[in-house]
């Protein structure tokens, strides 16, 4: 009896301890509910103005799809090869984790895995990815509770959306675009097999840089749904001949500069929620006055590079006229390179583009387009009254008395100084505000011909109110909703009147006299009607070219970043406006 109790002892401690630690583990399991208040890490996607994806914004590429719309072909490819009895089991499938083990012990080492589906669900979303055993038995348990609480489908669409597949894509709709271009709802069986072979072993399975590999593991996928009955032998023979994807669908971003402007603009409002929370970010870029705009910048700059040494940027900026939208643009030669966008961050002197500002405050103050002013070579105090300066004509000739039309349309500075000192600088001033420009416009003469810097984006808006008399504020987000549909922001055109019909009706008469008669006239070959300003800064630093047509407000800029010259009499009608020209020519309008 004695010697009975002594045994006894031992397996008691024995049974206590392993209570005790199945009691500890389980002590800090997380709660099962937290599934329905399960919100999965989702790209947020950008569209343009006509319902095309331009870009996504994403910590993991995932693109959360209901289970019900994930076709039966592609549920039965990863239960085939992840967990066969899956339909049956409720949570731990023990004949599955006996099997694992006798195949393990055979093999000497660990050959296979006894976790089923919701197992690994439970994994990934509620506890951590260490090896141990407490993480085990907390994996059982969670997925037995969760078996208890949700539906087969529930269980096999939330894996599906969880589940990793190499390649920065995260969920079974993110895997089928990223491999093969294309939606859940079009994935053939071969390309469904493909996508559950890669989940065990992404890198080691990727089709892209390991093909043998993933080949062999899909058409193991193939046979194990041909044995379990879900495809026919014809499907299964058929699967079997389909090559593999050789290159993945990334999705770059088309409209580069555009995109990253609003997301500068955006993280400030949404923070972390912009690259997690799925939104749906309608934008009014046109993606086809998009490609027209890359393509008249690449042609422009391709020109460029016969004539000058390499290295010339170039920026162009759409803008509609009625709404103040922006409709395209273009921050450089090549994003991929540089992130700069030369249209919204930089500061570059505008030359002659700025012109147009003092004749508007010209007329404002009743100057009529025929009075004359005087073209003559005169010094002007510097600022700090111990220096004269003088301002010369491009052409190092003066024209005596010249009319507002004339002065304007052969762009002369020493006429537009004149009227400048006429009128005053705070005029100018308050007028350059007034049509929507923020940066600062020095109180001196020489910003009258463009020596103060300031943006495309803020002269190609400014052009838009010289154009309908109205200042429009920028127009980028039309409105952005939740992955349910729910309106989170939605953005309505701001316009108010700053310049009398009258006026701007004088004004368009100055800027159309530029394209017939003056600096402008290349633009003549476009046959409507278009109005316009060249803008040149001194050793051919900066070229502008800013105008408008009936519809939109075009600026483009050509310069190099280090502030260096172009290239010699490289105007802004021999370097911008051709670039100009071919974008008005060739939107559709």
């Amino acid at each position: 009896m004695k010697k009975i109790f002594l045994l006894l002892i031992p397996s008691s401690v024995i049974t206590g301890v392993v209570l005790g630690y199945l009691l500890w583990s389980l002590s800090d399991l997380p709660r099962v509910e937290a599934l329905e208040e399960y919100t999965p890490l989702q790209a947020s996607k950008v569209y343009s103005s006509s319902g095309e994806v331009i870009g996504e914004f994403y910590i993991e590429r995932r693109t959360f799809i209901p289970y019900y719309r994930i076709p039966e072909h592609v549920k039965k490819a990863f239960i085939a090869i992840e967990d066969e009895r899956f339909y049956k089991h409720h949570g731990i499938d023990i004949i599955a984790i006996a099997r694992a083990i006798y195949r393990d012990i055979r093999a000497g080492r660990i050959v296979q895995g006894g976790s089923t589906i919701t197992q690994q669900l439970a994994k990934q979303l509620f506890l951590k990815p260490e090896k141990s055993l407490s993480r085990k038995i907390k994996e059982a348990a969670m997925a037995i509770q969760i078996e208890k609480r949700y539906t087969k489908e529930e269980i096999l669409g939330l894996y599906l959306n969880q589940v990793f597949f190499g390649n920065h894509a995260y969920g079974i709709e993110a895997a089928a675009h990223t491999y093969f271009g294309k939606s859940t709802d079009e994935l053939t069986i071969a390309e469904a097999a493909l996508l559950a072979a890669i989940p065990r072993a992404p890198a080691y399975y990727d089709p892209i840089k390991r093909p043998e590999k993933a080949l062999r593991r899909r058409n193991i996928v193939l046979r194990k749904m041909l044995q379990s009955g879900y495809i026919s032998k014809e499907q299964y023979e058929e699967a079997l001949k389909e090559p593999l994807p050789t290159q993945l669908h990334r999705r770059k971003y088309r409209a580069p500069y555009f995109m990253e402007f609003i997301r500068s603009t955006l993280s400030e409002r949404y923070n972390d929620a912009l690259f997690t929370r799925g939104l749906k970010i309608y934008s009014t870029i046109d993606t086809e006055m998009q490609n027209v705009a890359e393509e008249a910048v690449r042609r422009g700059i391709e020109a460029l590079n016969k004539r000058v040494e390499p290295g010339v940027q170039a920026a162009l900026l759409a803008v509609d006229l009625e709404e103040g939208k922006i409709r395209a643009m273009v921050g450089g030669t090549d994003f991929w390179k540089t992130q700069f966008n030369r249209v919204t961050q930089a500061m570059r002197q505008p030359g002659s583009a700025f012109k147009p500002i003092v004749y508007l405050a010209a007329l404002r103050k009743g100057y009529l387009t025929d009075d004359t002013i005087y073209d003559r070579e005169v010094g002007y105090p510097t600022p700090e009254k111990d220096d004269v300066w003088t301002p010369r004509n491009y052409e190092l000739k003066y024209n005596g008395p010249v009319t507002i039309k004339d002065a304007l349309a052969h762009s002369l500075n020493a006429a537009t100084v004149c009227l400048a000192d006429n009128i005053g600088m705070d005029s100018i001033i308050k007028t350059a505000k007034e049509l929507g420009i923020k940066s600062r416009i020095h109180p001196y003469l020489s910003s009258a011909i463009g020596a103060s810097e300031l943006t495309l984006y803020e002269l190609v808006y400014a052009y838009a109110a010289l154009a309908t008399g109205y200042r429009i504020s920028p127009l980028y987000i039309e409105e952005i909703k939740n992955p349910d549909g729910i309106i989170l922001e939605e953005n309505y055109p701001r316009i108010q009147r700053v310049i009398d019909e009258a006026v701007v009706d004088e004004m368009r008469y100055l800027l159309r006299s530029v394209v017939l008669e003056g600096t402008g006239r290349m633009a003549r070959v476009i046959k409507r009607r278009v109005y316009g300003k060249t803008g040149t800064t001194n050793d051919y630093t900066d070229a502008w070219f800013v105008g408008f047509d009936d519809k939109l407000a075009v600026g483009v800029w050509v310069g190099r970043d280090d502030h260096t010259p172009i290239g010699k009499k490289e105007t802004g009608a021999r370097a911008a406006l051709p670039i100009w020209i071919y974008f008005m020519q060739n939107y559709r309008r």
